[in-house]
C-alpha cells in the first residue's frame, strides 16, 4: 500500500516536491486554502518572470543566508538542474542580459504554472482547494478544515510573511510556537529603505533612477541601480544589503548606506578632473558628468559649509552616506525573513522533534536577494527531501 503525503501549500516549492516524489512509492495530496494554487508565484511573474539565476554554483551559494544551511540543497540540485526540469515539461528558458533566467519569450507565467499543473495530473497527484490547515491532534497529523488527516508524512510549504493579498500571511507562526517550535518573528526582506529626504528634493526628484551606481553598507558593496521614491529608495542595488540593515537596526543603530555615483572611476582619476576648476557647482557636475538629481542628492547630505571644497565633493561622489529611517513593512516587502529557526530542522528539512514532520521554502528563517535566488532556494530545497 502506499504511503500518504500530505503537501500543505500550493506554491512554487510544493509543485517541486510533488514533482520529484516517487509516485509509485507515495499518494500525494496538495491541500490549498485558497481557490487556487501558485497565487503568488503568477504575482512574481507580473514584473518579467525571473525564475532563477544563472551564476555559477560556488557564487550562487553565497548570496544566501543563514550560514552553510543551504548549501548541500544547492549543489545537490542546481539551477542548471533546474532549467533541465523545466524544459523536460515544455518551459524552455534563456539568460537574458542580467543573467537572470526567464521561459522563452512568448511563455506567459500562466503557462509555466499550467505545465507545471498539467505534469502533476500526470503522475497522479492530487490538488485539495479550500483546505486550511489550523492545527495538529494528539497523533501530529495536521488538522484541516477542522478534519484530522490521516498521514504518514506531511511536508508545510506555506510561505512567509509577505504578499498578504497571495495567501501567504504567515498565521501559522503561532500555532508552530505553541508545538514548541522555536521561530523567529517575521522581517521583511527585499523591500525599500526609509529615508527622510527633504521636501524640495522629492518634489523634484520622486521617480527618478539612479542608474550604474554601487551602494555599499558594512564592507558588503552591490552594483546596479535604485530608484527614489517618496519613502525613500527602492531596487535591485539596496535588497542585496538590507540582512545587513536588518542587523544594524537590531543593534540599536542608525544604519547608513553608502553611494558611489562613479564605481568605475578611481577618486584620483575624478578629483583630478575638478581641482584646478573653478568651485562651482555646475563646473564640477560637468567634468564629472553628473546629473541635476546627483548633484541634488549629495547636496542634500554634505555640509553645505565645505560642499565645493574639492576633496569632499569627490569623497560624496564616492561614498555618499545616507542614513536610512526603517525598512519597509512587510505588506510592501517582496519576502521576508524569520519564521521557523534553522536549528529545528535536519539535514533534509525535517523536524528533528518529529522526523516525519518537514518544513520548505519561506517558512524557514532565510535570506536571498530578487534576481531569481529566492525561488532556487526553495526549489533545491523541496529537491533535498528524501521520503524512504
Amino acid at each position: 500500500m502506499k504511503k500518504q503525503i500530505a503537501i500543505l501549500g500550493g506554491g512554487p516549492s510544493a509543485f517541486l516536491l510533488a514533482a520529484f516524489l516517487d509516485a509509485k512509492k507515495f499518494k500525494i495530496t496538495i491541500y490549498e486554502k485558497n481557490k487556487t494554487v501558485g497565487r503568488k508565484f503568477l504575482v512574481a511573474g507580473k514584473g518579467g518572470f525571473n525564475l532563477t539565476h544563472s551564476e555559477p554554483t560556488e557564487q550562487l551559494i553565497k548570496r544566501y543566508t543563514s550560514n552553510d544551511f543551504l548549501d548541500k540543497a544547492l549543489l545537490h540540485f542546481t539551477n542548471t538542474d533546474f532549467r533541465n526540469w523545466l524544459d523536460q515539461i515544455g518551459i524552455p528558458t534563456y539568460v537574458g542580459s542580467s543573467k537572470r533566467v526567464y521561459p522563452k519569450e512568448g511563455i506567459k507565467p500562466i503557462e509555466v504554472l499550467s505545465a507545471i499543473l498539467k505534469h502533476l495530473k500526470e503522475k497522479g497527484v492530487i490538488i485539495k482547494y479550500e483546505h486550511t490547515f489550523s492545527d495538529w491532534d494528539n497523533h501530529n497529523n495536521p488538522i484541516i478544515n477542522n478534519i484530522s488527516l490521516q498521514t504518514d508524512y506531511t511536508i508545510f510549504s506555506l510561505g512567509g510573511g509577505s504578499w498578504k493579498v497571495t495567501g501567504s500571511d504567515g498565521s501559522w507562526l503561532d500555532t508552530f510556537s505553541k508545538k514548541g517550535i522555536k521561530t523567529k518573528p517575521f522581517q521583511a526582506s527585499n523591500c525599500g529603505y526609509k529615508i527622510d529626504w527633504s521636501p524640495n528634493f522629492i518634489e523634484k526628484n520622486e521617480g527618478i533612477p539612479l542608474k550604474n551606481i554601487a551602494i555599499s553598507c558594512s564592507a558588503i558593496i552591490q552594483k546596479g541601480e535604485a530608484v527614489i521614491t517618496r519613502f525613500g529608495l527602492e531596487g535591485n542595488a539596496i535588497y542585496p544589503l538590507i540582512w545587513k540593515v536588518r542587523e544594524s537596526f537590531s543593534k540599536g543603530d542608525t544604519p547608513k548606506i553608502s553611494i558611489d555615483f562613479k564605481p568605475l572611476n578611481p577618486r584620483e582619476q575624478l578629483l583630478d578632473k575638478i581641482k584646478n576648476k573653478a568651485q562651482r557647482t555646475k563646473t564640477f557636475a560637468l567634468s564629472l558628468n553628473l546629473n541635476s538629481t546627483q548633484i541634488a542628492l549629495i547636496k542634500s547630505f554634505s555640509d553645505k559649509k565645505y560642499f565645493l571644497e574639492p576633496s569632499v565633493f569627490i569623497t560624496n561622489v564616492k561614498q555618499l552616506q545616507i542614513p536610512i529611517h526603517s525598512l519597509r513593512p512587510m505588506e510592501e516587502a517582496i519576502s521576508t525573513v524569520g519564521g521557523i529557526d534553522i536549528n529545528e530542522v535536519n539535514a533534509n528539512f525535517s523536524l528533528k522533534k518529529n522526523p516525519s514532520i518537514f518544513v520548505i521554502g519561506e517558512m524557514l528563517d532565510w535570506d536571498a536577494p530578487t534576481g531569481g535566488f529566492l525561488l532556487q532556494g526553495c526549489f533545491s530545497m523541496a529537491h533535498a527531501i528524501e521520503i524512504k
